[in-house]
């Protein structure tokens, strides 16, 4: 019979399993996913076009725009925000019920919250704000758990605030400001709540509490009869008591004197101390893991230098194995020691954890100690995009074209769609990540604001690598989203050229720096001089002057002359550039032509991809 029972278990195990990886599939082959995301697509209007390479008889919809996906390939993410979409949000919403994250913000959706919504009980993160949704606030959102940010704010929702969403205790931030809601209003348990512009509930919005609300937390009161009956209890009771109190002291303190022989013993035989972690504040963010400091120890081998995959200004990355096998990449930041600053911490991390695009290297989870701070990130197999420029296999023309487009969807996700806005201020080749598929992913996004908490004093600084750093930045220290701008017109010509910023012709010998040099052959009209020697003439001569004169407007001298990101990603498209560079070139130069330096001249007395790191400013203004 035990025998039997065996059998059955390995057999369920193994059926599990099987359901596991292919759980998502109907018995015809089709994946509930890819119906669900059809079903989505099906009522929305897409006026630019970003879901179309959304396809029905895909069997892994992994690879689609908006769409983010965990490594066991269910869809954990969905993001289409300020891209214009219209309709109605479909019902079969509530079929992706592995859904984290939901970024739908800034667009034009009308109709109903769905009701299904309240079928993803993995979600944690619900933004449906500054849309047009109307009618009420669905009941069935109480059922998700684990949500903690919910933003309903700036749509036409009237009715009641279900009472029921008062109990959903790990919610962090609710807005639902500019609505047509009626009280009453549930006391929530979040840290920030706000009802600003409901006026059937603020009617003046001079009431303070329709300003946002910070909500203590909720402590267990004490129950006053209970408390009157203790003070009433006889001498004999408060004798028992102190007796069993002094024989709980002696049974601690004899189990504590054997814990501690036992940890001196296991002490002398362990390879690697978890001293740091003893001053470990805890702290729970989001779907995020925390990892102590002795997890990732162990994952980077004591942080081995063989382990490093980059040195930088915010910190070396190493690469790491958790117990499970899971490949990472751990930052240790350098400013890791400096007292306090553990709430700003949180913050930003928290705010890097919400920039969800496909095009942005997600925050895997985090670490922080009295005197240490790490991020974790998923492991990107092909390195960056500096290592691969001089790798083999080398990266063919329609790669690298592809990586500029990406990273430029990435920039201008940061930029233009993320709230709050992030300046990324380092964008060079060696932040530019590579998947599997060779897909480029923007990291290091927002590491800046980490680095400055306990330097408030600060107002001109910089932090960057020379040779991408715009001058107005050098000279002032202050950054700006053209900033990024500028980088990333250095990072296109070190796409083409295969060269670092600061390489220079090396078969002319000439001495400056790579734009000064790029900006000479164009004049001689021999861009085939700039092309990367690897690719053997396998590139198109169109293409390469599009992408030339893209990386000249991204860098001239003014930042305000320089294009914004979104302007850039349609340029990249082929939608725009001549008329950018038209007028580009009827602008008269006279005005600034003294102030402009070469960048041989600004960058004389550094030396090659050298880091200048004063102390760093504000990541993207008010926070």
């Amino acid at each position: 019979m035990k025998m039997k029972i065996e059998v059955v278990s390995w057999f369920l195990t193994f059926l599990w399993f099987s359901c596991a990886s292919n759980g998502l599939l109907s018995p015809k082959g089709v994946n509930f996913e890819v119906q669900a995301l059809m079903g989505i697509k099906a009522f929305l209007v897409d006026p630019h076009g970003v879901l179309d390479n959304w396809d029905g008889d895909a069997v892994d919809p992994c690879s689609w725009t908006m769409v983010t996906c965990s490594a066991e390939s269910l869809v954990i993410g969905l993001g289409t925000p300020s891209q214009k979409l219209s309709g109605i949000l479909s019902p079969s919403i509530g079929n992706l019920t592995n859904l984290q994250i939901i970024l739908l913000q800034n667009n034009n959706i009308t109709g109903l919250i769905p009701v299904e919504l309240g079928r993803l009980r993995k979600l944690h993160t619900l933004d449906l704000s500054d849309n047009h949704f109307s009618g009420e606030i669905p009941f069935s959102l109480s059922r998700l758990k684990s949500l903690q940010y919910m933003r309903l704010n700036n749509n036409t929702l009237s009715g009641e605030i279900p009472g029921s969403l008062a109990n959903m205790t790990r919610l962090t931030v609710v807005d639902l400001s500019f609505n047509n809601l009626s009280a009453p209003v549930p006391r929530f348990p979040s840290k920030k709540f706000n009802i600003l512009g409901n006026p059937l509930i603020c009617p003046t919005g001079k009431e303070p509490e329709c300003y946002g609300t910070t909500l203590i937390p909720m402590s267990m009161p004490l129950n006053k009869t209970r408390t009157n009956a203790y003070s009433r209890r006889s001498k004999s009771d408060k004798l028992y008591i102190a007796i069993g109190s002094s024989l709980g002291c002696i049974s601690l303190f004899i189990f504590a004197l054997g814990l501690l022989l036992w940890w001196r013993q296991r002490h002398n035989k362990q390879t690697f101390s978890d001293e740091k972690d003893k001053h470990h504040e805890e702290a729970s963010l989001g779907n995020l893991k925390k990892f102590s400091f002795r997890e990732l120890q162990i994952a980077t081998n004591n942080f081995s230098s063989k382990n490093i995959l980059g040195k930088g200004g915010f910190g070396h990355v190493y690469k790491g194995r958790l117990q499970d096998g899971t490949l990472v990449a751990v930052k240790r930041l350098n400013d890791g020691s400096t007292g306090g600053g553990e709430r700003q911490f949180q913050t930003e991390v928290e705010m890097i954890s919400l920039a969800v695009h496909r095009n942005l290297l997600g925050l895997y989870g985090f670490c922080m100690t009295a005197t240490e701070k790490l991020l974790v990130y998923p492991f990107m197999s092909n390195g960056s995009v500096a290592s691969r420029l001089k790798a083999k296999p080398i990266l063919d023309w329609d790669i690298r074209k592809r990586i500029a487009l990406g990273a430029a969807r990435g920039l201008l996700y940061l930029h233009e769609q993320c709230d709050p806005k992030i300046i990324h201020r380092d964008v060079k080749a060696a932040n530019i990540l590579l998947d599997d598929y060779c897909e480029a992913v923007v990291g290091d996004f927002g590491l800046a604001k980490f680095m400055n908490h306990q330097d408030s004093h600060v107002t001109t600084a910089v932090r960057g690598t020379v040779g991408h750093i715009a001058p107005e930045y050098l000279s002032t220290g202050q950054s700006s989203e053209k900033t990024d701008v500028f980088g990333f017109g250095i990072l296109l010509l070190e796409l083409i050229t295969g060269h670092r910023a600061l390489e220079f012709g090396k078969a002319a010998n000439q001495k400056g720096a790579i734009l000064d040099w790029v900006k000479k052959i164009y004049q001689e009209k021999k861009l085939d001089i700039l092309v990367d020697k690897d690719l053997k003439n396998n590139y198109d001569t169109v293409e390469l002057e599009e992408l030339v004169k893209v990386a000249f407007l991204c860098t001239q001298y003014l930042p305000g002359l320089r294009p914004k990101m979104s302007e850039v990603v349609r340029m990249l498209e082929g939608d725009g550039l001549a008329e950018k560079w038209e007028t580009s070139h009827n602008i008269d130069s006279t005005k600034y032509k003294t102030q402009e330096l070469s960048s041989s001249e600004r960058f004389s007395d550094l030396t090659n991809d050298s880091l200048v790191i004063v102390q760093a400013i504000e990541l993207s203004g008010p926070r």
